[in-house]
């Protein structure tokens, strides 16, 4: 067996070691899930004045309710990997080449510089204004890290003509720290996303109610719904009497609970209806 393959092998086998310390991939996947999705619920339902644990989700409808908070970010992601790895493999192909190996030294030199005051100047603006802070600040301090590590690997490369040998035990302690700090910040840029994106859905209810099945809710009792956009009408009398509400708006049936709203909803002013799914009452859904 030649050198590198057993280096290569010993990479694959701290891989490993790393996942099985972590956990099944499958397990720490669907931690990953349920977490975003929650952040995106709990944010939807504090911005419409509620908690979250009133819908009664499971973990199954937080892992749905997080696919679209993900989406975007792993495709952005992905695209950003594929072009990092097709220009790592150009450049150095060229420094093996010894084409542009002195530019190439400089501007990895400058560029990792630049890198450095990125994360600095993110991570102050964090600290100091974390309410202005934008959604992309974490990306940014998570690209400037990867982009300082790889540009001053870049640099020896050119410099040395090779990377600096060093021990497996070295070696694991550099990737760990930056695959750590990298996985944090994308774990937190992620999370934001997902609570932005669960304020932004409440916000577009208010403009979006007319278009969410209206509801006509049938009770034996008056339910006395504290609306004014909620429309009580008497049918019958004595022990014959119904109750109809009109104005009502289906937004979601969760946790054993239709939570309505009403025409003309706003998350300022607006009420959200929460009856029991039971027989206490009979609803008829209209377009």
């Amino acid at each position: 067996m030649t050198e590198a393959s057993h280096d290569e092998r010993s990479s694959w086998s701290r891989a490993l070691g790393v996942i099985s310390a972590i956990g099944p991939p499958i397990t720490v996947a669907t931690a990953l899930l349920f977490y975003f999705g929650w952040a995106r619920a709990e944010a939807q339902a504090a911005q419409m004045g509620l908690d979250v644990s009133l819908f009664g989700y499971a973990v199954q409808d937080y892992i749905l309710i997080s696919i679209n908070a993900l989406y975007l970010p792993l495709v952005c992601l992905l695209a950003v990997s594929v072009v990092w790895v097709a220009l790592d493999r150009w450049l150095r192909r060229r420094i093996e080449e010894d084409r542009d190996r002195a530019y190439i030294v400089r501007a990895a030199g400058i560029a990792a510089l630049c890198s450095g005051l990125l994360v600095s100047i993110s991570l102050l603006l964090a600290i100091v204004e974390p309410a202005q802070t934008a959604l992309v600040t974490p990306y940014l301090m998570a690209l400037g890290v990867l982009m300082a590590t790889w540009c001053i690997r870049l640099r020896r490369l050119g410099r040395d003509g090779k990377l600096p040998r060093l021990t497996t035990e070295q070696r694991a302690v550099e990737t760990t720290l930056v695959l750590s700090i990298v996985t944090l910040l994308l774990f937190w840029g992620t999370a934001d996303y997902a609570q932005a994106l669960g304020r932004r859905l409440a916000v577009n209810f208010e403009q979006g109610v007319q278009y969410m099945p209206r509801a006509e809710v049938y009770s034996l009792k008056p339910l006395g719904i504290g609306s004014d956009a909620v429309e009580e009408v008497k049918l019958g009398s004595g022990d014959t009497a119904l109750y109809r509400y009109d104005g009502l708006r289906l937004l979601v049936l969760s946790g054993g609970r239709f939570f309505f709203l009403h025409d003309g909803w706003t998350p300022r002013d607006g009420t959200v209806i929460v009856l029991p799914d039971d027989n206490s009452v009979r609803i008829e859904y209209k377009r």
